[in-house]
């Protein structure tokens, strides 16, 4: 203990360093940046590699939909008798079943040689009954699908939270009768709707964005309403009421962005359910109707020729199936991503 006073008495007095008076600003000084609720949310959401990965499968079906309305490998309504139920051929892939031959009394025939195919003509995924492109068909189905759920989460997002803000803010007896509403419209099956919209409208996109404005919005507005009723007695929108502050404008500036996060999360998670009830009702036939095609339209043609044409059927199942798989790994993440609780 002493050789080391003896040391330290030793040291030149340049090789110590004075202490500042103030160190206190020097202490509290925060070493990471501050992030924003939204820059945090998708910090914790690209940890998701799942609904990183979904987000990006996403992101090209959607691309590669739009790109098709203007660019598309064949005409997807263009009928021609001489090309019909001609399986995939992909040039430059020797492979029985991607190269234009099936299986026939045992033996692989080339069928773009027996319909007198040119060279030049490839059906990546074959034709249908009717000689239509599979490809060109499915682009436009997906195409279909992708848009009537967006139209319904559109819908969720003005019907259902505009809803369930005036009936949680504005609670009472107004409350009382508008969910009164809601129980009455959400008794009634969403296929009943829909034979009901077909007796107004024609079958096609109009019937069925008709039927889901008309119940697929229930979810969203009673969500909303309970996330309202939660907000409206905190402290700072007991201040706004009390300082005279109209009861929209709380609605808009204090509750609205509280509740944001449950509002996008709900949307990620209805897109997939209006994916699968426009496939339903295409598949049962109350929905699009020919030349037009959908998910649903392409599973219904398919599974007709399933036994000899298995591959109408399993293209667009894996398509719908890979949609709805990747929007609920999505809306899983963004639901994690946006929840508190889930921080480390």
């Amino acid at each position: 203990m002493d050789v080391s006073k003896h040391k330290i008495k030793d040291l030149p007095v340049s090789a110590f360093e004075l202490l500042q008076g103030n160190t206190e600003a020097k202490r509290e000084e925060i070493a990471t940046p501050s992030l924003t609720f939204l820059q945090d949310s998708w910090r914790r959401l690209k940890k998701n590699k799942a609904a990183v990965l979904s987000m990006a499968a996403l992101g090209i079906i959607i691309f590669i939909s739009v790109v098709t309305i203007f660019v598309s490998p064949h005409n997807p309504t263009q009928q021609n008798v001489e090309y019909i139920n001609l399986p995939p051929r992909i040039p430059g892939l020797n492979v029985d079943g991607l190269n234009g031959k099936t299986e026939v009394a045992g033996q692989m025939v080339d069928k773009y040689k027996e319909a007198a195919v040119p060279a030049n003509v490839n059906f990546f995924l074959g034709t249908d009954g009717l000689g239509r492109d599979v490809l060109s068909r499915l682009f436009m189905g997906t195409r279909i699908s992708l848009l009537i759920a967006f139209i319904a989460a559109l819908f969720d997002i003005t019907l259902g939270v505009i809803y369930g803000l005036i009936s949680g803010l504005i609670g009472g007896r107004v409350d009382n009768v508008m969910q009164r509403f809601l129980e009455v419209l959400s008794g009634i099956p969403n296929l009943v709707v829909m034979i009901l919209m077909l007796v107004v409208f024609k079958p096609g996109i109009i019937s069925i964005v008709a039927a889901m404005a008309i119940t697929n919005w229930i979810p969203m507005a009673r969500i909303v309403r309970a996330q309202t009723l939660k907000l409206k007695d905190q402290e700072y929108v007991l201040a706004g009421m009390t300082l005279g502050e109209p009861k929209w404008r709380i609605a808009l500036k204090h509750i609205l962005p509280n509740i944001s996060s449950v509002i996008i999360i709900q949307m990620m998670f209805s897109i997939p359910s209006a994916i699968f009830f426009e496939a339903f009702l295409s598949f049962i036939g109350l929905g699009l109707t020919p030349p037009s095609a959908s998910l649903g339209t392409l599973l219904n043609d398919g599974y007709k020729t399933f036994l000899y044409l298995p591959y109408l059927l399993w293209i667009p199942a894996i398509t719908i199936s890979v949609i709805m798989i990747c929007f609920n790994l999505l809306a899983d993440g963004v639901r994690d991503a946006f929840d508190p609780k889930m921080k480390e």
